[in-house]
């Protein structure tokens, strides 16, 4: 073998050792890694500050916590979807509301809404919905406030309650809520500091979630019961899956203030359908409000995203709230719920992709055409509304007497429940398309049936022949 045959053995050996060797490198520091990585698994959190049943706080949570706490404070975020989220507009603060920014004003956008909501708070402001960081400074210096006394009730889905209704029942969950509940606003305000926190939906020593608001707890027992199920217990008989949907069910939901003390008082008593509930309301005689300018007695949907989601096919699939709202997402060896709650639309590839394996811009694409079918449909139903409550006002101006406008104001009651129950939900139709869809064409035929009610009663031209009235 000549001189040069052995300097090129001898570089492909070197060459071939050193690659070797990087290899090897390599591979224990990937072996390393992955052994940290498991290390740090084991461990989900490291404990710096002491948490007790007490800490309502979410920055001492935080402590504990700072991946989750990083994205609750994000909450702050005002960002708009095609049909949803809010622009950040500015305001200039005052003594009285020390708010820098607000969001648009829903019955600006649509002044029908005043119109649908004559003589109620919710027709002097109505603004667009925005993150949970917000949901008690919102709350509490809405315009609202100064149309009608609200009660304490109010703060059960807008601040952290957990320990304040503790505190008023000295211990017990249930009186401290029902005395919160028959207290003035201003007064029951003064007993919390935050919006909603750690401790509303986990226990401070395992981190399990459970549910704290009695009126879910109750709630969810009259529904079991009216279901065949007795004794139900929501922190004892529901799975972990359950509970990653009940604890946004605690706010996220339809309710009514019961009796003259105010008790918050979920209407499931025969199931959770909008029928459902409306017959509750006429069971109970419960009404809201009497329309200012018909004279029915009317009823004001809330936010019943949780009984929509439970008639839609993520509900059915069991697919919780938070697997689209707060999804799993990896934060180096640890896997955690995102803390930044809001629209699926906004993080397509962890909220949807999971389980549809379509581009994010198709999945964006059909969530759009649901949204936008539901919206048009929505403002036919909106129209037929008018022109009931247009005909109602009409008839009484004519002389009609409350027995010849009692039908006519009926169906304006259901038309207009079954209308602001999808209204008021905040997924512009996508937590259950057919049934949205069901429930506002059930709306514009309540209406259309209020118009001709009424159409005997209606003044009409010189010579005109009057119509065969309707029975």
């Amino acid at each position: 073998m000549n001189s040069s045959s052995r300097r090129g053995s001898v570089t492909r050996f070197l060459l071939a050792a050193v690659l070797a060797a990087l290899a090897a490198v390599g591979g224990l520091a990937l072996l390393m890694n992955i052994f940290e990585r498991k290390q740090e698994a084991k461990v989900p959190f490291f404990k710096v500050v002491e948490i007790t049943d007490d800490t309502s706080d979410p920055a001492v949570w935080g402590k504990n916590f700072p991946l989750q706490y990083d994205d609750y404070k994000r909450t702050v975020d005002q960002v708009r979807t095609r049909y949803g989220g809010s622009d950040a507009l500015p305001r200039t603060p005052t003594a009285a509301d020390p708010r820098s920014t607000v969001t648009q004003s829903k019955i600006e956008e649509d002044p029908r809404l005043k119109k649908m909501w004559a003589g109620y708070a919710f027709a002097a402001d109505f603004r667009e919905e925005r993150g949970h960081a917000y949901m008690l400074s919102d709350q509490t210096f809405t315009d609202r406030q100064k149309v009608v006394k609200q009660p304490g009730a109010c703060l059960n889905c807008h601040a952290s309650m957990y320990t304040a209704y503790k505190k008023a029942g000295d211990g017990d969950l249930v009186k401290g809520f029902e005395k919160i509940c028959a207290m003035p606003y201003a007064e029951a305000a003064k007993l919390v500091e935050h919006p909603v926190s750690c401790i509303d939906c986990h226990d401070p020593q395992t981190m399990a979630l459970r549910v704290t608001r009695p009126a879910f707890m109750e709630g969810m027992r009259n529904l079991k019961a009216s279901q065949g199920v007795k004794d139900y217990d929501v922190n004892r008989d529901a799975t972990r899956q359950e509970m990653r949907s009940y604890v946004c069910g605690q706010c996220h939901v339809e309710y009514y203030f019961k009796g003259p003390e105010k008790k918050l008082t979920f209407p499931w008593h025969n199931g959770q359908k909008v029928e459902q509930i409306l017959a509750y309301y006429d069971q109970q005689g419960f009404k809201d409000w009497t329309h200012k300018e018909t004279g029915a007695p009317t009823l004001k949907a809330q936010h019943p995203e949780f009984e929509m989601w439970s008639q839609g096919i993520h509900a059915r699939s069991g697919v919780a709230c938070a697997d689209c709202h707060m999804p799993y997402k990896r934060e180096g060896a640890h896997k955690i719920s995102s803390h930044h709650v809001r629209s699926p639309l906004l993080d397509i590839n962890r909220s949807c992709q999971t389980c549809h394996k379509w581009s994010e811009q198709e999945l964006k694409d059909r969530v759009e055409t649901i949204q936008t079918r539901f919206h048009n449909l929505r403002n036919v139903a909106m129209d037929a509304l008018m022109d009931l409550i247009d005909d109602l006002k009409a008839a009484q101006a004519a002389g009609a007497t409350d027995d010849q406008l009692k039908a006519g104001r009926e169906f304006q009651r259901k038309a207009q429940f079954f209308f602001d129950f999808v209204e008021a939900e905040n997924s512009t139709g996508f937590h259950a398309p057919d049934e949205a869809a069901r429930i506002l064409g059930e709306s514009i035929d309540f209406s259309r049936k209020g118009q001709k009610a009424v159409r005997d009663l209606l003044p009409r031209p010189a010579g005109a022949t009057p119509t065969a009235s309707v029975p």
